[in-house]
This record gives C-alpha cells, structure tokens and sequence, in this order.
C-alpha cells in the first residue's frame, strides 16, 4: 500500500508554457501507465496525493477531489509554469471534482480525457475530441480475471489462520483419533474451505455477468452453491473422505456463505457499483452470511461431537 510517487508536477519530454496539463494520481502504477503513453510530444502531469490509491476509487472517496487539485495548482505555482489555464482530467475523476468550483478557486478549466490512459495520444491528436468508444468503460473477461490472483492471495491470508483451527477443532471433536479425525473430518472440511475460495475469488469474476441478481452477495451465492454440490459429489464418488448427510447439511450452509462473501469483494473492482449501494448491501448480506457460517460450524462440530 505505499506504491507511490511523491505529489507534484511533472516533465515528460520538454514541455514548455504552452504544452498540455494532464493531471493523474499519485498511484504508481496509474502514473507510471499515463507516462508510458505519452512517449511522443511533451506533457506536464500533475499527480494529485491520492494516498497511493488509483484515480477511480480515490474520486469515489473524495482524495482526488476539488480541494486536493486547487491545493496541488498553488503549491506547485502552476499559474507560473504555464501560460493556458486548462487542465486534463481523466474521465473517471468525475465524480470527485467539481468543474466549476475548480475554475471559480483556480481560474484553470477542467477538460476531461478518455478513461483509458491509452486513448490520451489520440484525444490530444483531435483537440481534446473524445469518440464514444474513449468514453466507454468494458469489462471484458481478461480484464475481470487479471483482479484474480489479488483476491486469491487476500482470501488465502485469512483461509491460512482459519484452516489450523478447523484442523484442529476435527481432530478434537471427533470419535476417532485424533489423526484418524484429521484424515476424515479435517480433509473434507479443507476442501470445503478451498473450493469456496475458489468459487468467490475465481469463478465469481469469470462469470459476473451472467450470474443473477445485482448484489454481488447474491452473484456470489450460485457458484457457491455449485461449490457445495461439488463438495457433496466429490464425496460421493470416493474422490475426498466421505461425510455424512448432517456433515453435508452443515457445510451446504459455510461454503456458499464464504463464498457470497468473497464476491463481495469484487465491488470495488467492477464498474458499475457505487459507493452508497455497497455499504446497503453489506448491512443486509454480512450479518446473514456471518450467521450461516455459524449455523454450518454448529451443524459441524455437533455432528462431530455425536459421532
């Protein structure tokens, strides 16, 4: 969380006072992507402090906002490096600034570019002239499944402290010893836990258009219910431990939940959520998905406990 360059103005080439402001964040990565486009002509970029987060989500937030640029206009004398007042926002910077307010505090008008760093060149070549495509957010397949790896390795960092206490409540609670309950209660519930990391971290994104519903705890719900029938069916046909029908009714009630919650995550990453839906969805979906997972563990242990 600190891949950041410093806030500030910045040459790419050898702008002069009359060369295009673009103004970016101070995420490294949505600084580092504007540069690399910009390799013919010169530019000044103005990298807002957006505390190391991308464009979007920090607009979302307010850190790329009205205040932050008339702030970063006068601390870097940008009245003084150049002679136009007109500045190059990104078109997902909307929602955080102001226009108006910026060119009633700073004098400087806001214009806003494409949403895609790469469609910048071709904007300026058009005098600041955006096609329908350059305003257009997709979210295509490749895109949804790059955001995969992140979400594994954040569910695995929990899933890691969670499995041992599994493990060991298994070996513990059941009938037989306590490697024994390891072998049998404890591989299923492992497997439980993995495929409904899969089915939110991974499957959720891949299929996110076609799954049902708008809530993404409600999206999250059919491949987590699809985890759970594999979970039932794998140990069906003798491929993990077999488990008895209370073990199946209480893992039916953990995997989907774990993974309507990992769904959740995707919330931030998709583009078409906002702000208030997401704090709406989770009052409702959280406290739900907290206590199936305890009626699954209670279902689990006691089924243990009983033999």
């Amino acid at each position: 969380m600190h891949y950041t360059v410093d806030p500030g103005l910045y040459a790419v080439g050898t702008p002069d006072s009359d060369s295009p402001v673009l103004v970016t964040a101070n995420y490294k990565m949505s600084f580092d992507r504007l540069r690399r486009c910009l390799r013919v002509g010169s530019f000044w970029i103005l990298a807002l402090d957006t505390d190391g987060i991308n464009v979007w989500c920090a607009a979302g937030k307010g850190s790329f906002g009205t205040t932050e640029l008339v702030s970063r206009i006068e601390s870097t004398r940008l009245t003084e490096v150049v002679s136009h007042r007109r500045l190059i926002l990104p078109q997902l910077a909307g929602p955080g600034v102001a226009a108006h307010e910026v060119k009633n505090l700073s004098g400087f008008r806001v214009v806003y570019g494409p949403v895609r760093a790469e469609d910048f060149p071709a904007f300026l070549a058009a005098g600041l002239k955006a096609t329908p495509e350059m305003r257009r957010k997709s979210f295509p397949v490749a895109e949804r499944a790059v955001l995969i790896p992140v979400e594994l390795v954040d569910a695995l960092k929990y899933a890691l402290m969670a499995i041992p206490v599994v493990l060991v409540l298994a070996g513990l609670l059941g009938k037989s010893a306590f490697l024994d309950n390891l072998v049998g209660l404890g591989a299923f519930a492992l497997v439980g836990i993995v495929l409904a990391i899969l089915g939110g971290a991974v499957l959720t994104p891949i299929l996110l258009p076609w799954l049902p519903g708008r809530a993404f705890s409600l999206k999250g719900l059919v491949p987590g219910l699809a985890a759970a029938v594999g979970l039932a069916v794998m140990s069906y046909v003798g491929w993990i431990p077999s488990a008895r029908g209370v073990e199946l009714i209480a893992w039916s009630f953990i995997v989907p939940a774990l993974t309507s919650f990992l769904a959740m995550n995707f919330t931030g990453a998709s583009t078409y959520t906002s702000l208030s839906g997401v704090r709406k969805e989770m009052r409702v979906a959280v406290p739900l998905q907290i206590a199936a997972v305890a009626v699954g563990l209670v279902i689990w242990m006691g089924s243990a406990i009983v033999g």
